[in-house]
C-alpha cells in the first residue's frame, strides 16, 4: 500500500507543479500528492539575506516528529539560485555528518551515490525526496524520477537535514512541522 502511494506521488508530481504558498495561507487541505497527505509547513532557506530555496514537507495524518524515520512523508525544495548538483550532494554530506559520525566508506559511498543522483538546479526547479519507513529514499526532479537509494540510515539522515532536532537549521526545522507561523514570503 504505501509502494502504492508513493508510485502516485511520483505519478502525480509530473502532472502538477506544486505552487510555493506563503505559510499564512498553510492549511490542512490535502495536497496534489496523493489522497491522505497534507501540507504539514513550509519554509524558505535563506543564507546572508539570499533565498536558497523553499522547503515544503507533506505527510500523512498522525506523522510524528520524533519519529519521522517512521512514517511515509515527502519534502520538497524549490529552489531560487543555481546550484551544480555536486555542491547539493556535498552539502548534503556535509549535514549528515553533523548528526552522526559516519564511516570514511560510507560517506564516500553515499556522496557517490547523491553525484549519481543529484542534477544541477536552476531557479524554479523542484527536487522532492520521498520517504518510506523502511528506508527507501525516492528522488523526483520536476517531475521526473531521478532513482531512489535503499539504506535506512542513509534515509534517517539525509532527512534528518530538516528534520533531526540536531538539524543545523533548528528555526526551519519547526516551520516545517508546523511549530511556529512564519514561513517564506510570497
Amino acid at each position: 500500500m504505501r509502494r502504492l502511494m508513493l508510485n502516485c506521488l511520483a505519478a502525480s508530481l509530473a502532472v502538477s507543479a506544486l505552487p510555493a504558498r506563503p505559510s499564512a495561507q498553510r492549511d490542512r487541505q490535502e495536497g496534489p500528492l496523493a489522497p491522505g497527505f497534507i501540507k504539514r509547513g513550509q519554509a524558505r532557506l535563506k543564507v546572508f539575506g539570499f533565498s536558497i530555496y523553499d522547503a515544503t514537507l507533506w505527510t500523512e495524518p498522525g506523522f510524528s516528529a520524533t519519529r519521522y524515520a517512521e512514517h511515509t512523508f515527502a519534502l520538497e525544495l524549490q529552489y531560487w539560485r543555481t546550484f551544480s548538483g555536486d555542491s547539493i550532494a556535498r552539502r548534503a554530506l556535509d549535514e549528515m555528518r553533523l548528526q552522526a559520525d559516519l564511516a570514511p566508506s560510507t560517506g564516500q559511498r553515499w556522496l557517490t551515490t547523491m553525484l549519481g543522483l543529484f542534477p544541477d538546479v536552476q531557479p524554479r526547479d523542484r527536487l522532492m525526496g520521498l520517504h518510506q519507513p523502511v528506508g527507501a529514499t525516492r528522488f523526483v526532479f520536476n517531475g521526473q524520477v531521478l532513482g531512489h537509494v535503499e539504506d535506512t540510515e542513509f534515509a534517517r539522515l539525509f532527512f534528518g537535514i530538516w528534520l533531526s532536532p540536531k538539524t543545523s537549521q533548528p528555526g526551519m526545522r519547526s516551520e516545517l512541522l508546523g511549530e511556529t507561523s512564519v514561513g517564506p514570503a510570497s
